[in-house]
């Protein structure tokens, strides 16, 4: 069993809100990486594209992956396997492995006009067909190399216990899951649970805590995602409500093997992201070593 860990550079540049962190030097954010004492890094929007520029900003980083925007709502795969290219070029350039797949076409957690509670849904019959396009795209990503690694997120069509039950019934092996912890609780799914009964899908994994308060609030309040981000109801693991001693011991349990990687966009204004992703990072392989994890 090999856990890496890492983290995603959103907590000091955040790409849905570039207000956040937007004017912070892409030098200083890898060094903070670096020092804190990560192994890797997922992209972030203002990268460089270009593989030795980007290899050398890195300076001994490994690169993650890093999010793609799907539109498998709206067009096949074929289409979408074209339009992925680019990204894909990247990723293989860099040596990376894991394909970090969310569906965007009709997202709204870019919106600071719908609430929390505006995701859209998807009606039952929607669901064959969507998950056909997943599998097709997660099969061609086998192909190529690569663990396809569906990111479930508020706001998307992937949010709710419901949704991820219909996910999985309507998609082929080939198509994992990245975990997130911190989305899977404020979504209301069961990260345990999926751990426990779909280890098999369970490819990549990505650890926030929530502020259960700050959540509440902000839902009831009528926030929009961004506004309950800019609230607080993310931040990392140690610093909120989740349990991650029960998180790492059933990873334990299924043999996980891959990269475990920090995510916690905050206000970095509010909260120095290199402070928090060292409490992080602390926090995770103290969690990881009393379950026997590592």
């Amino acid at each position: 069993m090999t856990i890496r860990w890492g983290v995603s550079p959103i907590a000091w540049s955040n790409d849905d809100m570039p207000e956040l962190g937007g004017d912070t030097p892409l030098d200083d954010i890898f060094r903070d990486i670096r020092e804190v004492g990560f192994e890797g890094v997922e992209m972030g929007g203002r990268f460089p594209k270009e593989p030795a520029a980007l290899k050398a900003a890195l300076g001994g980083l490994d690169m993650i992956g890093g999010w793609y925007s799907g539109s498998l709502l709206v067009q096949d795969a074929e289409a979408e396997i074209v339009a992925m290219q680019p990204h894909l070029d990247l990723l293989k350039a860099m040596g990376s492995t894991v394909f970090v797949f969310a569906e965007t076409s009709n997202a709204v957690h870019g919106n600071r006009s719908v609430p929390l509670s505006g995701t859209p849904r998807l009606g039952t019959g929607d669901w064959a067909q969507f998950g056909a396009r997943l599998t097709a795209v997660a099969d061609y990503l086998a192909g190529e190399g690569f663990k396809f690694a569906y990111h479930h997120h508020l706001g998307t069509v992937v949010e709710t216990a419901a949704d991820v039950d219909a996910f999985i019934a309507n998609t082929g092996p080939s198509v994992g899951l990245t975990l997130d912890t911190g989305h899977a609780a404020l979504g209301g799914v069961n990260s345990l649970a999926i751990i426990r009964d779909h280890p098999e899908r369970v490819v990549h994994v990505h650890c926030k805590d929530v502020r259960w308060e700050t959540f509440t609030k902000a839902k009831k309040g009528g926030s929009s995602f961004l506004d309950g981000v800019l609230a607080g109801m993310f931040t990392v693991p140690g610093d909120g409500g989740l349990d991650y001693v029960e998180v790492m011991s059933a990873l334990k349990r299924m043999d996980y093997s891959g990269w475990i990687v920090i995510e916690a966009e905050q206000d970095p204004a509010l909260a120095d992201p290199r402070t928090y992703a060292d409490l992080g990072l602390r926090t995770l392989k103290a969690r990881a070593a009393e379950a026997g994890l590592v």
